[in-house]
């Protein structure tokens, strides 16, 4: 494929961190392409971690943000205290039953490790890797990451969601 992507809305050149091929929740592949010039929030998750409650902030800020080109890409990951044991289908069932998340969820993967994934490999070199379940980086609409927000951090939090503001606004 050539490195030059197309997004939805323009064409422009997609960024490195971006440049990733990834499964949705369902199979499917994704490339991460499609995103460019959306600011983006990429968040990975767990279903049975004390930060899992997150999910319904992240729909709130998701349904706040989404009509002015914001995006949360949600990665379950079992890598911390095996806090997501279940696979895909159950995950997906998990968030739309309890959550009735909306945000593009995508199939579990590694996020530290030897065998991390790429995108996460991108994430860690820009900005640390995951401390936990629920690490928020936010990315610029050029593709670039901007800030790593730690697992404690509410979605809803003033910081996140002035550091939003500030992209969607740029």
């Amino acid at each position: 494929m050539d490195n030059i992507a197309q997004s939805q809305n323009s064409a422009i050149k997609c960024s490195d961190l971006l440049n990733t091929k990834v499964k949705d929740i369902d199979g499917q592949e994704v490339n991460l392409c499609k995103y460019q010039g959306k600011v983006l929030l990429i968040v990975n998750t767990a279903s049975k971690c004390g930060f899992t409650g997150q999910y319904a902030d992240l729909e709130k800020l998701y349904q706040k943000y989404h009509n002015q080109g914001f995006e949360i890409l949600a990665f379950p990951s079992n890598d911390f205290l095996n806090q997501e044991p279940a696979n895909n289908e159950e995950i997906k069932s998990f968030c739309t039953l309890n959550y009735n998340i909306s945000f593009p969820l995508f199939a579990k993967i590694k996020v530290k490790g030897k065998e991390q994934s790429p995108l996460y490999a991108k994430l860690s070199a820009a900005k640390g890797n995951p401390q936990w379940n629920f690490q928020k980086y936010l990315i610029s609409r050029e593709g670039k990451v901007i800030e790593n927000f730690a697992p404690l951090t509410s979605p809803l939090s003033a910081k996140l969601e002035k550091s939003i503001m500030a992209e969607i606004k740029r």
